[in-house]
């Protein structure tokens, strides 16, 4: 009988986490288009040994699509979580269910079955992985962020430099995909909320 009860708790447990629930609010909780600006931007900065140099301002409000947090890979003392991120129709929670979204190896991917919930140009320009760098006063409310919230992230899209030529430059883009599309964002001020 404990047997039975062990492999009963363990599979209910494996299905928990495995299982993500469907999102489940109405309308587009992100109307608007990420902001990026490239005025009055501050110089070059140090942090955790590296040179970070602002590209551009960068504000955005989205839905989290999905979120991996990073322990053990090169850049995770710098940028322990990668949020993926979707406004305007990539908000809307019966595009978002239709959609297979996972992250991994810093990556950001989706798919669908069959027919795609919106037109395939519109997720490109509509959602983004962002590699987020936090301030050292934004770090613990950045990594409490979850699925399916809605989170606003304001700071600067960085290129970062190390030693031994380390390079890491951010997308100043949204309408790229695939290698080297992704936002590494220095994010200075985070608020987020269950939808």
């Amino acid at each position: 009988m404990k047997k039975f009860l062990f492999f009963a708790v363990l599979a209910v447990a494996g299905w928990l986490y495995f299982h993500e629930p469907a999102a489940a609010w109405r309308g587009m909780p992100a109307t608007k288009d990420p902001i990026q600006a490239a005025s009055d931007l501050p110089p070059p900065f140090l942090h955790a040994g590296y040179t970070l140099t602002p590209l551009a301002r960068y504000s955005v409000t989205a839905v989290v699509l999905s979120r991996e947090r990073y322990r053990n890979d090169h850049e995770a003392d710098l940028s322990p979580v990668d949020l993926a991120l979707g406004w305007g129709p990539m908000s809307i929670a019966g595009v978002i269910n239709d959609l297979k979204i996972s992250q991994s190896g810093r990556w950001y991917e989706y798919r669908y079955p069959g027919e795609p919930p919106l037109d395939p140009g519109q997720i490109v320009t509509h959602s983004a992985n962002t590699h987020c760098l936090p301030a050292d006063d934004v770090r613990s409310e950045l990594l409490a962020v979850k699925r399916h919230e809605l989170v606003t992230l304001e700071g600067y899209l960085v290129e970062v430099s190390g030693e031994g030529g380390y390079h890491w430059k951010s997308s100043l883009t949204r309408e790229d995909s695939g290698a080297h599309a992704c936002e590494v964002m220095w994010v200075t001020s985070v608020s987020h909320r269950k939808l």
